[in-house]
């Protein structure tokens, strides 16, 4: 999968650009040209979606689903790229009163839409609730908003990084990642949701601050920065009622 948002729809984070990307033999490309990396790669059933020049979303289905599902989903102008699988999916979908059938993508988008309009829980109490390997991301075209999440246990590797024009570039493929963004890149951190207007959070620590470790790569270049809870630090603790109380204004 690969999700690129510009600029004026998310802020990467600042450790993530590299001043060695400048000087690097390899250069960081832009979006159209990562995009067409991907299609050439999945050439066979691969299929992308444009919202203007602001965001896209490619996906290619698993040529292999039994290592993990790969699922692409949209429901009222928000979409959903999900990896992985959700082991509680079936207590899931009766507590949010969704039909059975319902898959890892589309539990994902309605539990986002439920908590951003009316919900009384925070994204971190969600996502503490989810039992499995997971990653996942979320543009939602209505609000403008990206929301990425990758799970604990680290069996659904994230990494993103910093395309040429600025743009905020995430997938699974850490090739794809590497070639687009010279040494602007780096994993994204296991355990941890980013919104965009709110940046980066450990949704099992939700009280800690993230502190950023400058990434040091094969050749002793500066390449991105590794994001780690602050045990020392604290987060204002989120209200956990009233309508402040969801997915589109925590942070």
């Amino acid at each position: 999968m690969l999700g690129i948002f510009k600029e004026k729809l998310v802020n990467a984070p600042k450790e993530l650009n590299s001043p060695a990307s400048s000087s690097s033999c390899t250069k960081a490309k832009p979006p159209h040209e990562i995009l067409k990396d991907f299609m050439s790669s999945h050439s066979l059933n691969a299929f992308s979606m444009c919202f203007g020049n602001d965001a896209l979303l490619a996906y290619s289905p698993s040529n292999n689903p039994s290592i993990h599902h790969r699922l692409f989903g949209g429901l009222d102008n928000i979409y959903c790229v999900f990896l992985g699988s959700i082991h509680n999916l079936s207590r899931l979908n009766k507590q949010y009163g969704l039909s059975k059938g319902t898959n890892e993508a589309m539990f994902i988008i309605e539990a986002y839409r439920t908590l951003r309009d009316r919900g009384p829980y925070p994204a971190d109490q969600v996502l503490k609730e989810l039992e499995g390997s997971f990653g996942f991301v979320i543009y939602d075209n209505k609000d403008g908003t990206v929301f990425v999440a990758s799970g604990s246990d680290g069996h659904i590797g994230l990494y993103w990084g910093v395309a040429a024009d600025g743009s905020l570039v995430i997938s699974e493929n850490l090739d794809l990642v590497k070639a687009s963004c010279a040494k602007s890149f780096a994993p994204f951190p296991t355990g941890c949701m980013f919104h965009s207007e709110h940046g980066l959070k450990n949704f099992e620590h939700p009280t800690k601050k993230m502190k950023a470790m400058p990434r040091i790569d094969s050749e002793g270049v500066m390449c991105g920065a590794n994001f780690n809870v602050d045990s020392q630090s604290r987060n204002p603790i989120m209200p956990r009622v009233g309508s402040e109380a969801n997915w589109a204004t925590w942070g």
